[in-house]
């Protein structure tokens, strides 16, 4: 049974937007947080923002911060990634994840993206985004 579904994904021109979305089961989006990951060619999975569903307070990775905004639309248990200014060095593949039910997006906080993962137990199967120079 598929919990986080992403759609939203493909090709853009630098400079340019997209965004992604989060289609999340009742269950997954009971977690307290809910974040966007990627992994880039040739390097580590890294958190990029995150939301809590029940307060809408958020977090995000330096990498995006200014670019990148992270919202929802809780009657429909979605979580979106509005990424704008769109650079080459964004391209890679995105994933959706939820953390378990008691964990609060605060686990995040001050630690680097790249330790983030280990916070959440629910992925999405990833969607690829592409930015052309």
């Amino acid at each position: 049974q598929v919990q986080l579904q992403e759609s939203g994904g493909g090709s853009v021109q630098a400079g340019g937007s997209m965004r992604l979305s989060c289609s999340a089961s009742k269950y997954a989006y009971r977690a307290n947080c809910v974040g966007w990951f990627r992994r880039l060619p040739g390097k580590e999975r890294e958190g990029v923002m995150v939301i809590e569903p029940g307060t809408d307070k958020t977090d995000f990775a330096d990498s995006v911060k200014g670019r990148f905004t992270i919202s929802q639309e809780r009657a429909k248990s979605t979580v979106y990634l509005e990424m704008n200014s769109l650079k080459p060095e964004d391209s890679g593949m995105y994933y959706c994840a939820a953390t378990r039910p008691r964990l609060s997006c605060e686990v995040v906080a001050g630690i680097r993206a790249l330790d983030w993962a280990q916070f959440f137990e629910t992925w999405g199967q990833g969607i690829q985004v592409t930015v052309s120079s």
